[in-house]
């Protein structure tokens, strides 16, 4: 390395800092060295080969000794490299900082300077290290620096020194330098909050458009979307012109909250102020429009660009995959081969996404192959979509594949990647690869950590969880609102509520207030465990807390609600969404079709479609399913034409939704016909939940041995719901032998269900197989099965009354019992005799007839009517089947009593009127 006496060349350095570098160590680099280099490292690379750290110091010293007769403005840049390339980090970090003090220029961006030590393994952290060493020696930096260490301070974290760096410019009196002003803002926004931004842009008597535009800039990435809008028609006030960077971040935010109509104004505004034929403007114009779902004025404004550029074809090619027209998208992705800009990795991208949201996982992995048989090379953000297809199918096997390519292209150090390989290996259930995928990152992120504690807590291992949490609290990083968040999802999916509404009070304790999701979480784990009564509990608990729902707890609360079928529980949402306007958002349009069509009041779910201004698929399909339900099956059939002839793609739920419209109505000629439509008309392979409904469908209609045939030719294993559906056929037309067989594999696919052995002792006791019937019950003995006892319940006012087989009777139950032989002797004046033959004991037929009188579906509808209000109709929830006898006996009450009488029977609705019902006595 060069002598010392190069020194005094040097302005920038100081006595104290020429003091040190006399001490420096033999051996190491000096900063003489670096602080006095100005030539071109081709010169010497010509005519010798750099080959060994070693050689880059000669190098570097032999470019000292040439002092200032030459000038390369990547010369830095260069030296950079090679220091890095040999590992000398140190060295590396020396040059970046201090060529800044000499004549040494850099041509590529500081940022990416910066990226080029993290590609060499050496963190922001590491830099702040030797920038702090360095000060400490004396060394004296510019602006220029300063504002980078500044962006590098906010990106690590480093709070305390981005304060000091603060104090530092005020002191030399740099502080109303607008660069590094806008370093400053950008730093507090993201380190310390936006109100300490906003402080340092106060502080500016008259802001530039640099500083209006940070400003901006800092609010759109703290999500105050609001405050951006606000900040924007302030700078119009202060009569400052708003820039085509003002128009894009403004645009972008119109994007994001889907204001459409302040996309307009800002379209006019873009006009008004001749930017329309700025590309970046237009471009955020087009990715404006589409994300509000205007896509044909976004491409109005695509087709005015001059000459649209790849990123202009991307922003169209997009809004229509975002969209799901995704065979229009299709088309712009051909005519973009054949224009002058053509496809790149972000295109292909676009086309993935869209896929992923709204086709098939299994599409995506098709439009992955093409990409790369196209000479494409997936990056980052592509194989993060291929893992999140992965994981929705559950392919982990595929997802190992993946993997492999990820380590093959050296993208394992991407925590974007990793986080992907993460959460998909925890979504395939394979814990041990997530934690080593983990283990072996180098700088993990809170979305790391959050993904490992979450996976470990949604899989019930919360020890682990724990474990990992403490981890992450030693390495520097405190639990956000997401980590505690997911740990409530884990500890309530798992059915540990009271853990979870702990968690919502510890988090209090560690100063993170619990917010909607936090509550919306709990209340989502209980309905998704079919806990729907602990939801809406919770939702009360959330309310005292004075937390507003969103639009996915209503939507949440609305699913508890379908679920145990509590009408006027769900009427009182429906009132709340009206309130708080949430009533708009599809996704609740959506659960109130829902909650309406499984809590038997049809008539409002098809009001609320039917007003419904923006309807999904999922919309649509839950309509179709509620008329299903409700044995409405040639609506259902009309229905799904309606939505074919819409444009909307009907998916593999709608199609289970039309086939179980026509097995709950005998229309066995329509539903072959939609069953065949599946793969000839829209190439879609149906599957075991399409496959059980045929076999339903053709039991029901008596059709037992092409239901056999079915089953026998079908290209997939039959599962417990074919074999289930075949033997619940058997019990309607009492075909022991068929019944055998299913009931054979039943035992075995479903060893502990109580339903399959009640229907084989139903058919036996109808056979005076009664040796049968004591051999299946001994048979539940033995492997200790629970037969689930009947009961059905009816609410009246705010109370639900539940008539079960077992416990304690009813309070009123002698006078509902008074009623009910009443009612008795009335219908059997209009020909109801009672069936004995749904009663499984052996007994005489006088104590059949009584057994027959304590079904909970006669005592509930009987005591709907002794407490019926005006003309409401009796609604009434049971969780098995109906019986024939309650059945008979429920269309002449309904007759006798001039009342309409729900009854709910697992999934499907009776509705009783006049003596009918609407199943056609088809169920």
């Amino acid at each position: 390395m060069a002598s010392l006496h190069h020194l005094h060349q040097n302005p920038f350095i100081n006595n104290k800092s020429r003091d040190i570098a006399r001490h420096e160590r033999p051996g190491s680099t000096s900063i003489s060295s670096i602080l006095t280099f100005s030539t071109t490292i081709e010169t010497f690379t010509s005519s010798r080969k750099v080959e060994s750290l070693n050689s880059v110091k000669q190098l570097h010293a032999q470019i000292v000794k040439m002092g200032d007769n030459l000038n390369s403005e990547c010369l830095g840049e260069k030296l950079i490299h090679l220091y890095l390339k040999f590992g000398d980090f140190r060295s590396a970090a020396f040059v970046f900082f201090l060529g800044f003090l000499g004549h040494v220029h850099f041509s590529r961006p500081l940022s990416s300077l910066v990226e080029e030590f993290d590609r060499a393994g050496s963190t922001i952290f590491d830099l702040l290290v030797i920038f702090s060493e360095l000060r400490r020696k004396g060394a004296v930096f510019d602006g220029r620096i300063l504002a980078v260490v500044i962006k590098m301070c906010a990106e690590s974290g480093d709070l305390w020194l981005g304060k000091e760096i603060h104090g530092l410019l005020v002191k030399k009196g740099l502080d109303l330098d607008v660069h590094l002003k806008c370093a400053l803002m950008s730093f507090y926004g993201s380190s310390w909050g936006v109100e300490f931004a906003e402080q340092v842009f106060e502080e500016m008597p008259s802001p530039t458009i640099f500083l209006w535009n940070e400003a901006i800039l800092v609010n759109l990435r703290s999500g105050l979307f609001a405050k951006v809008f606000y900040l924007f028609r302030e700078m119009q006030f202060s009569c400052v012109k708003a820039n085509s960077f003002t128009m894009v971040k403004i645009l972008q935010v119109c994007g994001k909250v889907h204001a459409l109509e302040e996309g307009k104004q800002i379209h006019g505004y873009v006009l008004r102020s001749a930017l329309e034929l700025n590309l970046l403007v237009c471009n955020s114009l087009v990715n404006m429009y589409a994300k509000n779902s205007k896509l044909e004025s976004a491409r109005i404004v695509f087709y005015l660009i001059e000459k649209p550029t790849t990123a202009s074809w991307n922003c169209i090619i997009y809004g229509y995959a975002l969209n799901g027209f995704l065979a229009e998208a299709g088309q712009l992705f051909q005519e973009m081969e054949l224009s002058e800009a053509k496809p790149d990795v972000i295109t292909w991208n676009s086309l993935l996404s869209g896929y992923f949201l709204h086709e098939s996982s299994e599409k995506v992995l098709v439009i992955l192959q093409k990409m790369q048989s196209a000479g494409f090379k997936p990056n980052s953000s592509s194989i993060a979509t291929v893992l999140q297809a992965i994981s929705v199918m559950g392919l982990l096997v595929s997802g190992k594949e993946v993997h492999g390519y990820v380590i093959r292209n050296g993208l394992e150090h991407d925590v974007y990647v990793g986080t992907s390989l993460i959460d998909m290996y925890l979504k395939c259930s394979s814990l041990r690869c997530a934690q080593a995928v983990f283990d072996y990152m180098k700088n993990k992120n809170i979305f790391a950590w959050n993904s490992m504690i979450n996976g470990y807590a949604f899989n019930g291992h919360f020890d682990e969880a724990f474990k990992c949490l403490e981890q992450m609290k030693q390495e520097g990083i405190n639990p956000d609102m997401v980590t505690w968040n997911g740990l409530i999802s884990g500890y309530s999916l798992n059915g540990h509520n009271n853990e979870a509404v702990a968690l919502i009070h510890q988090m209090k304790t560690s100063r993170v207030e619990p917010n909607v999701v936090s509550w919306t979480a709990l209340i989502s784990g209980c309905c998704q465990t079919g806990n729907y009564k602990d939801s809406l509990r919770f939702f009360g608990y959330m309310l005292l807390e004075g937390i507003k729902p969103n639009s996915t707890t209503i939507s949440t609360l609305l699913r508890a609600c379908a679920g145990m079928s509590l009408l006027r529980k769900g009427e009182e949402i429906h009132c709340l969404t009206i309130r708080n306007g949430t009533f708009e958002d599809p996704v609740v349009a959506t659960a109130l079709i829902d909650m309406y069509c499984k809590s038997g009041s049809l008539k409002k779910a098809l009001d609320i479609f039917r007003k419904c201004q923006k309807k999904g698929v999922a919309s649509w399909n839950s309509m179709i399913m509620g008329l299903a339900i409700h044995s409405r099956g040639k609506e259902a059939i009309s229905l799904f034409n309606e939505m074919c002839d819409a444009g909307i793609k009907p998916d593999s739920i709608t199609f289970t939704a039309v086939l179980s419209g026509c097995k709950h109505s005998g229309l066995i000629d329509d539903g072959w016909k939609y069953f065949d439509s599946m793969t000839k008309d829209f190439n879609m392979m149906p599957t075991l939940e399409h496959y059980s409904c045929m076999v339903d469908l053709l039991g029901r209609g008596g059709y037992l041995d092409e239901a056999w045939d079915f089953i026998q030719q079908m290209p997939l294993e039959a599962d417990a719901g074919t074999w289930g559906a075949l033997l619940g056929a058997c019990r309607i037309h009492n075909n022991l032998e068929l019944a055998e067989i299913a009931a054979k594999h039943l035992f075995k696919l479903e060893p502990y269900n109580s339903a399959n052995y009640i229907l084989m002792m139903n058919l036996y006791a109808n056979a005076n197989r009664w040796e049968n019937v004591e051999n299946l019950r001994d048979l539940m003995d033995a492997k200790s099965v629970n037969n689930r006892p009947g009961w059905s319940w009816i609410q009246i006012d705010e109370k639900i009354h539940v008539f079960s087989v077992v416990g304690k009777p009813h309070r009123d139950i002698g006078e509902i019992y008074f009623e009910l032989y009443q009612l008795v002797s009335k219908i059997k004046k209009l020909g109801y005799v009672p069936d004995t033959s749904c009663v499984l004991q052996k007994t005489s037929d006088d104590e059949k007839v009584k057994i027959l009188l304590s079904h909970t579906e006669k005592l509930a509808i009987t005591y709907g009517l002794i407490k019926k209000e005006n003309y409401r109709p009796v609604r009434v929830i049971s969780n098995t089947r109906v019986c024939t006898d309650c059945h008979t006996a429920a269309k002449h009450i309904s007759e006798v009593s001039s009342c309409e009488i729900f009854l709910k029977d697992g999934v499907r609705f009776h509705h009783f009127i006049n003596g009918k019902c609407s199943c056609n006595d088809y169920w």
